[in-house]
Order: structure tokens, then sequence, then C-alpha cells
């Protein structure tokens, strides 16, 4: 298998590759669409089974899965973004390890014949880095005070895109401070995708990380 960890820590998109032997002969048929599985190309992959899978091995590491993306293009790629939940990154040896671990569960998988992915693919493991991506109902409330760039599936007073402070959660509720309208509810379950902005704030709340690699910083006041 092939598998890349990037870390994004002191050295912040500093890429590390650590290579076996690549995946091949895994273009076979795919079987009808289960329900929440997506199309990547040819690939049929149903995520919810896929992070059920991996969240059991990051946990068993003292780990927290943060994201499991599907990244297609020519060179699919498995993205699985973790963090410890005492400092909400990971370090180049944690990512190491849970791609050592992961790959051996993909392998075992693919040997007894129940390969969650129907083609050859990288397995991609990182840490979420400064302008992480906020995917748990709980990020919302661990990041609130800072900005974020929040995009809606069904528009929200009339928009799909709000770049607004984080304040806190209600229930399922999303809450931003919009500086053009105030406040605004999102429903957690209506969010298509959230990411921190780099703000000097944001950098000064995750030191000793570094900024270098993530977005253009956005300067306050």
């Amino acid at each position: 298998m092939i598998y890349v960890v990037k870390f994004y820590g002191a050295d912040y998109r500093n890429l590390h590759s650590l290579t076996s032997e690549a995946l091949l002969g895994r273009n076979r048929k795919a079987p009808a669409a289960p329900p929440g599985a997506i199309l990547k190309g040819c690939t049929l992959v149903d995520m919810a089974a896929l992070t059920q899978l991996i969240e059991p091995e990051a946990k068993a590491l003292g780990f927290d899965v943060v994201r499991v993306k599907m990244l297609g293009g020519d060179d699919l790629t498995l993205q699985v973004m973790a963090e410890r939940p005492d400092t909400r990154q990971l370090n180049i040896d944690d990512c190491a390890a849970l791609s050592r671990r992961l790959s051996d569960m993909l392998d075992a998988l693919e040997e007894a014949g129940k390969d969650p992915i129907d083609e050859a693919y990288r397995l991609e493991v990182s840490s979420p880095g400064i302008d992480r991506p906020l995917t748990r109902l709980k990020d919302f409330t661990d990041w609130a005070g800072h900005e974020a760039r929040v995009n809606v599936v069904e528009a929200v007073n009339g928009r799909k895109q709000f770049k607004a402070a984080l304040a806190g959660i209600e229930g399922e509720t999303i809450v931003l401070d919009d500086p053009k309208t105030g406040r605004v509810e999102v429903e957690f379950s209506n969010i298509h995708s959230a990411k921190l902005v780099l703000t000097d704030a944001l950098i000064s709340a995750t030191m000793p990380l570094s900024s270098e690699g993530a977005d253009e910083i956005e300067t306050e006041g």
C-alpha cells in the first residue's frame, strides 16, 4: 500500500512519505450503492461504513477522528484527519503510527475479500492544522469566538456562505455572529462545510504551531 503522512505541526504542511508495495488489481465491478455511499470516478465508497472501520483504530491509539474523506482525480486518496484530545493535533510519530495501523487493517480486509474501497488508492493521514475544518458539533463550541467560513446546503437568510465568528451551539443549532447581519442560526445538519479562518487571534491560540502553508492570514481591526 502507498500511504502518506501529512504532519501539520511545528513544520506546517511538511510532507513525510512512507511507501510500501502499491495496491494493484482493485478495479472490480462496484455493487449497488448503499445509503450514504459516494461515487469517486468509478469507485463506490460507503463513507459511513469506512468511518466506522477507522474510528476504533484511531481510538486504540488515543486519537479522535476529525474527518474521513475520499479525494478523487487520477490519484485516488483516502484522507484521514485525526487529533489528540488534549493537544487538538498529531505529531509526526502519531501520524506514522496511525498510518501503519490503518494500513494493516485495510490490508487485512483486502485479504479477507472485504475491501471497503474497490480501486487502487493512497492512504493519507494528517493532523488538522491551524485553519482546521469544523466537522463535529463540538468543534463549534471548542472554537467559539474564532472566525470561520461556513457553507450551507439550504440557504439561510437568503445566503449559502457565511464568514462570521462562532458563537457556540444551542442543541443541534450552530450560532454565528455575522458582522453584517448579527446573529445567524444554522442547523448542524444543514452545514455543507466549515473551516476556521486564519487570523492573528487563532495563531495566538494555537501556538506553537506555524502558519506556513495555511490560508492567508486575515488581520483584525
